[in-house]
């Protein structure tokens, strides 16, 4: 969903022009960032949705993948999410086999999807049993 998509529903759903709907959207969006970027613990905890926060990445060695050769990656800082506890109960819900067959990109093969990670009813028994 793109924020054109968001400020359109919201808009038919409350009434509200798109313009003023745009102005609203954006200006939690700005608000979100101004308060990442100047509160002092760098934090915005928005409740039952998640938790936004700044963190710093420790510098690391990695491996350039084209030349195999072993690079130095500078300590930065990036903006974490932890979801709320209705955000994760809501994506609990959904059906794996959706994310299974998705486009190249965000497709993932049940090998790399950890046990513990998934809730054992929603993993269909096909799923795991073509896995082994």
């Amino acid at each position: 969903m793109t924020k054109k998509e968001i400020v359109k529903q919201i808009a038919e759903e409350s009434g509200l022009t798109q313009k003023q709907t745009r102005d609203i959207v954006q200006k939690a969006f700005d608000l979100i960032i101004q308060t990442l970027v100047e509160s002092p613990d760098h934090r915005i905890e928005l409740r039952n949705f998640g938790i936004f926060e700044v963190k710093l990445r420790q510098r690391r060695r990695a491996r350039n993948p084209k030349t195999r050769e072993p690079v130095e990656v500078p300590p930065k800082l990036v903006v974490t999410f932890k979801p709320g506890k209705r955000t994760e109960e809501m994506i609990a819900r959904l059906d794996i086999t959706e994310f299974l067959s998705a486009p190249a990109g965000r497709q993932q093969s049940v090998e790399s999807i950890s046990a513990e990670a998934v809730p054992e009813e929603v993993v269909p028994a096909e799923a795991v049993l073509s896995s082994s």
